[in-house]
């Protein structure tokens, strides 16, 4: 699947590259877009003289530029064919065995993981924050709530959401995986029930389990929350704690109005159950629209779970606790069982993110022109599938018209598309009759993605009544 960048779109890419020297920053702006994806690797970079003319530079910027990528290991020049994207190492250096250990892998379209390549500037912010690190090496470096620079720029976010939040009330933690651990190892425990949405992020749900907890299942519709059945199973079991995913659902992307969230949260008090709120994909709003009030401000004896794995990069490895003063001794008991704090490092780079807001314009306006060429392929190409564009997010989730997701799934990784089959989701088994397909990978690649599927879905439409396909069985990390 070759693909060539035109000049146009380079140039719109590198606007406002250093130029001092011109190469140089050039050549730097090059390298991120290359690293992060936006320009794909083995794609065809435009001649020196088309890029000369679309920037309004120098013919020997652009060729030093080249050849400083090249150098790097960014690109290499074929003979008589031009210049081609590469990074060091090849494709398989950002793949992990544990993730995608089977022959081929390396090839394949991964979709099974919802998580963005790094927008632009982040690689910045690491360079900046790295000056700041010097202040902190003259301590122990263990920070078990989070260093108080970034407590307070994440409690920020909460008040610039009409939620007054103290830095006293945030935890940061290693992620938004680790924060629902320690949230489970602190409050539940063998026999006690938790209430738990299906289809759910499964990670989550393992998380609670690990601790003896009994799950109570509350299932969301294809349509969105049944409140009156939420409140019935709320009624019946009286759960002391209960996971939601409000905003932005994994795997369904409804988004949670703000009535919804009061009767939730009324429904919630009925039965003296504490809310759990992952938020992790609050901050990808795509659409410009105004977002409802954080489900603590309807209930404000909330815990509520934040990440920079969606909003930044899943490589920054942070996430967060907020929850009410009283609240917090016991986190921290929990957390100095598991660890003692996140990276310093990270930290700073994260403080510095969230000073220009929850997520960068940019990494919004990509995700949203890649969400849009995904349903566009999915229309095009698989017209029998169902599905509801969600406003936000990482992932749209498909529902097929027979309930052949792992059959599905299986034919398309033999045909180089890895996505996640509906069970992987639920609860306590069934949605064989879903598929969930995240838009974080540049738009070529996802409508390649939609056609394999497409291929796919035909072979397995038309096999014999009765040929089950096997589960993958891969590990997901979001």
């Amino acid at each position: 699947m070759q693909q060539t960048v035109s000049a146009a779109r380079v140039a719109t890419l590198v606007t406002g590259f250093s130029r001092t020297p011109a190469y140089a920053g050039l050549a730097d702006a090059l390298t991120l877009l290359i690293g992060d994806g936006r320009v794909p690797l083995g794609a065809r970079l435009p001649s020196e003289r088309e890029l000369t003319d679309a920037l309004g530079v120098s013919r020997t910027t652009v060729t030093r530029a080249y050849a400083a990528l090249r150098e790097s290991g960014y690109a290499e020049a074929r003979q008589g064919a031009g210049t081609f994207t590469r990074v060091p190492g090849g494709r398989a250096r950002s793949h992990d065995r544990a993730l995608l250990p089977r022959p081929g892998d390396d090839a394949a379209i991964d979709l099974n993981c919802a998580a963005a390549t790094a927008p632009a500037g982040l690689a910045a912010a690491y360079a900046d924050a790295a000056a700041d690190l010097p202040a902190y090496l003259g301590g122990h470096g263990y920070f078990p709530a989070g260093l108080p620079r970034l407590q307070a720029a994440i409690a920020a976010t909460y008040e610039a959401r009409g939620l007054p939040t103290d830095p006293a009330q945030v935890m940061v933690t290693p992620g938004a995986l680790s924060a629902a651990g320690i949230v489970a190892a602190a409050f539940t425990g063998r026999g006690q029930r938790v209430l738990v949405e299906s289809p759910v992020y499964p990670n989550a749900t393992q998380a609670l389990r690990r601790t003896g907890a009994r799950l109570v299942e509350a299932p969301v519709d294809p349509d969105g929350w049944d409140l009156d059945a939420v409140g019935a199973v709320l009624r019946q079991t009286r759960p002391g704690m209960a996971y939601l995913v409000p905003d932005f659902q994994n795997p369904t992307g409804h988004l949670m109005s703000d009535a919804q969230r009061e009767e939730y949260a009324d429904h919630l008090r009925r039965a003296g159950t504490v809310a759990v709120v992952d938020e992790a994909h609050q901050a990808l709003a795509l659409d410009g629209q105004a977002m409802p009030r954080p489900f603590a401000a309807h209930a404000p004896g909330t815990i509520t779970i934040g990440s920079a794995s969606k909003s930044f990069w899943g490589g920054l490895r942070l996430g967060w606790i907020r929850a009410p003063h009283e609240r917090m001794a016991d986190l921290t008991h929990a957390r100095v069982a598991m660890d003692l704090g996140a990276p310093v490092l990270e930290q700073l780079v994260l403080a510095r993110l969230l000073a220009d807001g929850p997520v960068l314009p940019d990494h919004v306006t990509r995700l949203r022109e890649q969400r849009d060429a995904l349903a566009a392929a999915l229309a095009e190409h698989l017209p029998e599938w169902r599905f509801r564009l969600p406003g936000g997010g990482l992932a749209v989730w498909c529902e097929l018209p027979r309930p052949l997701a792992t059959a599905v799934t299986a034919e398309a990784e033999q045909r180089g598309v890895i996505v996640a089959e509906g069970p992987v989701f639920a609860v306590s088994g069934g949605l064989d009759r879903f598929v969930r397909i995240p838009w974080t990978r540049p738009a070529p690649e996802l409508e390649e993605a939609v056609r394999r599927l497409a291929a796919a879905w035909a072979a397995v439409r038309d096999r014999p009544a009765g040929a089950a396909g096997r589960r993958t069985g891969r590990v997901m990390v979001a």
